[in-house]
This record gives C-alpha cells, structure tokens and sequence, in this order.
C-alpha cells in the first residue's frame, strides 16, 4: 500500500459559522506536514478538500472523522438495501446544508424515526425545537443495535445515534454522509471507499476514502507532534488541529515502515467481515498494534536498588519506613489520552487550565424579566414588555430599549440593554408590560462572565485524581480529553501448600485464601485494576514462573507468605536470588516483615501470610506506594481523635493498630489481638493507632481512629 499523500479531515456539524478566530469543535483539514487549515464553514472545507485532490499528483489517503456506516439492520429497513452507500446516497437526497452551515439534520433525524421500525433510532435535540419523533434523551429500541461492530475495538467511542448534548457525533454522521456521496460523485471512479467498495483488498484508485479516529493517537507533547509548526499560528494550541496533523504524521510514518498495508488488513475474529465491510463500514488503523508506541509516555524503570535499607539499619519504625518509600518511589503507568467520560478515578498526568470561561457570557440565574437598571425611576415601576424571550441555548439577538423588559429564564444570556433581572414571582404582568416594586439591585439575580472560572485559569493540578465533580468541573468549560496515567495494574498472588480455595475441598492442614481475594477487593477498590494471578504451592521453580508472568501483566506484585526467612519462604528467597531484595523489619503490630524487592524492573511487596497483618501491612505501606506508582501523591489517610472504650497497656518499641469500630461516640476494639482471628477484619470499620511509645489506656482517654473508608476516600 503507497500513497503519495495523505488528508485527514476533524469533521463539524455547527449550525453556524465558526468564529473568525480558530476554536476547538470546528473544522480542521490537515495534509502531510502543512499546518492544518481551519474552516469556518463546511462549504469551505468541501471546496478546500475539493481542490487538493484535483491539485495534488499521485495517490491520495483521505480520511474524515464521523461513521461511514450504521449498526446492521439500519440502511437494509432505510433504503431496501443492506449497504452503507445506499444510505449516503439517500442521505445525499434528504440533508439541506447552507453556504452558512445552516441545515436540516434534526428534521431529517425526525423524518427518519418516523420512517423506520419501533420508536426510532435518532435521539437528541436542542432545546427550543419540538419534533415529533425525535425526543432530547435516548429512547432504547429493540429495532438495531446501539453500536457498529468496529465501536468494540474503539474505546471511548459514542452511539451514532446521539445527534446531540455531551460527545454526540450523530449530527456530524448525517452530514458528512451527504456531503461524502456529493464528492464520490464528483471524481467518479478516481475515489475508492474502503471497505464499502473495496472489501478488505487493496484500491487501486487514486483516492481512498477512509473513516479515522482522532483519539487513535493519544495527544502526544505538542514540541514533539508538530515539529516545524509555527507557534505563533493561533491553531497551534488546539487539540483537533493537533489530533489533524498528528494523524497525517503517523500515517506517514507508518508507510515509511512498510506497516500500512496492515491497517487495511482485515480483521480477524469477524462472523461475516464482507457484511460488516458493505454495511457497517470500518475504521482505519484501530485494531493495529503498530501505530500504538507513538501515544503512550513511559516513564523510567525503578531502579533494583530502590527498597536498600541505609547501611546499619535493622529494625525500621513506621514512619522511617513510609518515608524511605516515599522518597524512593516514582511512577510507573504510562500517560495517554482519555474522554473526560472515561476519567472517573484516574490520574491526572498534566495540570488543567480552563479553555474558556465559565460561565462563558453574562446570564440570569432566575425565571424573571431583565431590564436595565439605570432606566427604573423612584418607587413601583412598570416596564413595558417587549415580544419574545431569552432562553438557555436560545439568546434573544435583539438589544433591548431603555426603559423596557423582555422575559428572561434560567440560564439565558443577557441580552445587550440587560443588566439586572427580578424575579417572576415579583412580578404582575397583563403580556404587555410588567409591574414590581421598588428595591431590586443592580445586578440582582445576573451571573457575570466568567464568575465560576476565568478563561486559563488553573483548574485541577498534575497528580489529582478523577472525581465525579472534577469531571463536572472539566465539562463545564468545554474540556472533552484529558491526559491521564493509565489505571496501576496490580498483580495479587498467594504462596503456600495448605491454601485452597473456597469452590475446593479442605482436608485436614488445609486452609481456605483468605488473602488473595481481600487484596484483589482492596485494589478495586483504590481504583486500580488488580490482576488475579492465582495461588502458588511451595515451589521456588513455580514461584519464579508466576513472578515472571506477574511482571508481564502488571505494574506491581503484592504477595502475600513466604516473605519471611524459614524453609518456605520462596518469595524472599527468590528476590534476594535477583540481588533486589530487601526485609524490611518493620516496628509494627501486626506485621514485622515486609518483604520489597523487584522481579523484572517490577516492584514486589512481600505481606505477611496472616490475613489480619497482610490487611494492615497493605494499608499502611502498600496503599500509598500504589498512589505515588500510579501517578498520584502520597496519601495520609484521616485519623480523628475519640475517647476509647477500652483498657490496653502497651509497652514501647513497636506501632500498634488495633482493629475498631465507633459506638456512640467511642471507640471499641476486637477482643482478640491475634492476626489470624479474620472475623475481626468485618467486625471493625476501621484501625485505632498507637503511636510507638508506652501507653496505658483506660477509658475515656483519648486515641486516634482511622476508619477504613478513609484508606478508600484518599483517592476519591
């Protein structure tokens, strides 16, 4: 496969024109190493796209950014025929697209559902437009699937169904559709579409039409991906254009590889590949390993000597040991580029600065009516009324006179001549004028221009990790992709001869794990991905393979046995064999030795067979090395200071932690401090910490709780 050159297209279904200076959300066209060209209009873009591939020589790879087909069912029930180009071409016939990006989509949408079996597939609409079968949120209908077959090997990628609100790419399909049968039909049989009219072969004609997915390539640092760019060029810090140029790059790279013949490949695994190729259509390059390497950022290997104790040191308190730890640890996930819809619970790998402001434009912030202020008088005021209204995503265009009023919701920007609003419920009105009294502020019931967050502003900070409400806060300036670490993938084996496990029978010696499937739950639960490699007997031959297949699938090693200095206890052996071993002997109850070592630049740490010291060790030790690994900083969990229900006498040298739970104010311990008796683990809610010293108890003294979700909130 050769092409001479390659232009990939970031596709827009705006309603109007974009701004004359570039924005995100519009269109970008891109060719080989030019900077990519911004186009207010799809006109534009059409025109543009049309004259270089008329003035380009050679064979041209063209590539847009919307579905070039419909999940199976659709263009069969649509057109009578079970094809993606029988749907453009009636596309073709149905969709109106001004000079102004003016069109028809929601109606066309509207026409479609009413045409087509169940409720209809299309969903999503503006505010303001009624229609009578194309409704604002998702009706789920029986008659096709949600997805294409090819929107399973592309993560992240939306229903074609959405033609409007967060990450819709509907609107864009039914318009690109149309506008992509005009330019077949226009250069006749010098355009091929792959694999519509192609199958999976290779097309011998001049030009190859291609679907393409932007975020295929993770948004790379921009010094690197556009080389030779010209910084000053206002487009230059726009993501779409970059994802534009970066696409071309590696396009390019690629074919000096000799590897694109590969992206047109067909795709293994298909129960009727020439089906989905007719009808449903594919996307260049997403199931090919080849281009993957040029989005991801590693970070350097831990060195083997990260877990070295200082020369002398034996037996390490609890907060030497977190210090070392805390000072020899760095991360180790990789950093790519996610939707902001897939961001819960990762972690952020730049800071974040607003794109735009929040809110965007001046706005009433209640149901009521807005005037200018300056124009009341002294005492009750009566305003006359004007026709119309300001509505959220429906601005009234007109200015509004000195001296008079128009209706104003929630939401709506303020029209020129507005400053202030009073509230509906303070208002009489007959429809022509209204009529309040005297006591309204100026710019009572307004929200100002940016009064949330200013356009670069600083938003969120390297490290933090994803919430439900920085999510919120990211969508609420625009922001669709985020740089993140991918999720730590943490592998959790058991060592020992006498484990079974529950779905087995226990003989006599023989014990259920306990351990490995608390620490798979722990992981899920910090928000990490854990990885079950299963329970090994005492075999250092074993031992070693499932270190190996450990280190290949995962970016940390939690094991639990064998960590300590008897006969059994491979674990430790096997690291010291590598020369990266370290026991650390730790001054803690329960707990002692924590074996930390690395198997294949992997980090290991060796609990404690006990599943109540395993629990522990992995809280207190395991827990916040995971966060610094995974990208994240190191994390103290929230203690709190309550009066104890219990009797202890401790005597110094070790850290205790005390497994507890809060009644009526105070703190309850277990009756037990053996760290094999597991049912304390789900009595208590939660550890009481005695710090290293002596210390007599008695109730009604003071100690510090620390609950278990408070391990869990650090990184949520």
């Amino acid at each position: 496969m050769s092409f001479d050159s390659v232009i990939m297209v970031d596709w827009s279904a705006s309603n109007t024109p974009s701004p004359a200076k570039p924005k995100k959300d519009a269109i970008f066209v891109g060719q080989d190493d030019r900077q990519p060209v911004y186009c207010r209009t799809r006109a534009d873009a059409m025109a543009l796209i049309e004259e270089r591939l008329r003035s380009t020589p050679g064979r041209i790879l063209l590539g847009f950014d919307f579905a070039f087909g419909f999940p199976p069912g659709f263009a069969e029930a649509l057109t009578g025929r079970a094809e993606a180009r029988a749907v453009w071409a009636d596309l073709a016939c149905r969709i109106r697209d001004g000079k102004n990006n003016e069109n028809n989509r929601f109606q066309v949408a509207d026409a479609i559902n009413a045409a087509t079996p169940g409720e209809g597939p299309f969903w999503g609409r503006p505010v303001g437009l009624t229609l009578p079968h194309l409704d604002m949120t998702k009706r789920r209908t029986a008659a096709y699937p949600e997805f294409r077959a090819i929107e399973g090997h592309s993560k992240g990628a939306k229903s074609v169904w959405q033609l409007a609100g967060a990450g819709a790419v509907g609107s864009q399909t039914l318009i690109g559709l149309a506008h992509l049968h005009r330019l077949c039909e226009a250069f006749g049989d010098e355009i091929a579409v792959w694999p519509q009219n192609t199958g999976w072969s290779k097309p011998d004609a001049r030009i190859t039409l291609v679907e393409i997915y932007p975020a295929l390539l993770n948004r790379a640092p921009l010094d690197a991906l556009c080389e030779g760019w010209d910084k000053s060029d206002p487009v230059y810090e726009i993501p779409d254009a970059v994802q534009v140029r970066g696409l071309c790059h590696a396009f390019h790279q690629a074919q000096k590889q000799g590897l694109l013949d590969r992206f047109f490949a067909e795709p293994a695994g298909l129960p009727d590949p020439a089906q989905i190729a007719r009808e449903e259509g594919w996307i260049l390059g997403v199931t090919t390993d080849e281009i993957k390497p040029q989005k991801t950022l590693q970070p350097p290997p831990l060195r083997n000597d990260c877990f070295a104790l200082p020369p002398g040191v034996d037996w390490t308190p609890v907060d030497d040991a977190l210090a070392l730890l805390k000072e020899r640890l760095t991360v180790v996930t990789p950093v790519d580029t996610a939707p902001l819809s897939a961001a819960l619970g990762r972690v952020l790998a730049d800071p974040l600065t607003a794109p735009r402001a929040q809110p965007p434009a001046p706005n009433s912030a209640v149901d009521g009516y807005g005037f200018a202020h300056a124009s009341l008088g002294d005492g009750p005021h009566r305003l006359p009324l004007l026709q119309g209204r300001a509505a959220a995503g429906v601005p009234f265009t007109d200015p509004v006179p000195h001296g008079a009023a128009i209706r104003i919701l929630t939401g709506a920007i303020l029209p020129d001549g507005v400053d202030t609003v009073v509230l509906e419920e303070d208002v009489s009105t007959d429809g022509q004028a209204i009529a309040f009294r005297d006591g309204v502020k100026p710019g009572a019931n307004t929200r100002k221009a940016g009064e949330d967050v200013e356009k670069g502003e600083h938003l969120l900070t390297k490290g933090h990790v994803m919430r439900p409400a920085d999510i919120a806060h990211l969508a609420s300036v625009g922001i669709e992709t985020v740089p993140l670490h991918r999720r730590l993938r943490v592998a959790v084996i058991s060592t020992g001869d006498e484990l079974r496990d529950p779905h087995e029978d226990a003989g006599t010696g023989q014990i259920y794990d306990a351990n490995r499937p608390m620490l798979l739950s722990l992981i899920a639960d910090l928000g990490y991905t854990p990885v079950d490699m299963g329970r090994l007997p005492d075999d250092r031959r074993v031992i070693r393979e499932g270190l190996s297949d450990a280190a290949q699938k995962a970016d940390v090693i939690l094991t639990s046995g064998g960590a300590s200095a008897g006969d059994e206890d491979h674990i430790s052996a096997l690291l010291t064999e590598t020369g990266a071993m370290s026991m650390w002997r730790i001054a803690i109850k329960p707990g002692r030795p924590l074996a930390l070592g690395m198997w294949d630049n992997t980090p290991v740490f060796g609990l404690p067979g006990n599943p109540v010291a395993a629990l522990v060790c992995a809280l207190i030790f395991a827990r916040p090395a995971m966060s610094v690994l995974a990208g994240a900083k190191w994390r103290t969990p929230q203690g709190f200071d309550l009066p104890a229900a219990f009797t202890k006498r401790k005597k110094p040298g070790r850290r205790e932690f005390l497994r507890a739970r809060v009644v009526d104010g105070t703190v309850q311990v277990f009756a037990s401090e053996g760290s094999g008796r597991i049912s304390g683990l789900s009595w208590a809610d939660g550890l009481v910490e005695i710090e290293d010293g002596a210390r007599d108890i008695a109730p009604g003294d003071m100690v510090r709780y620390i609950p278990y979700a408070s391990f869990l909130a650090c990184n949520f």
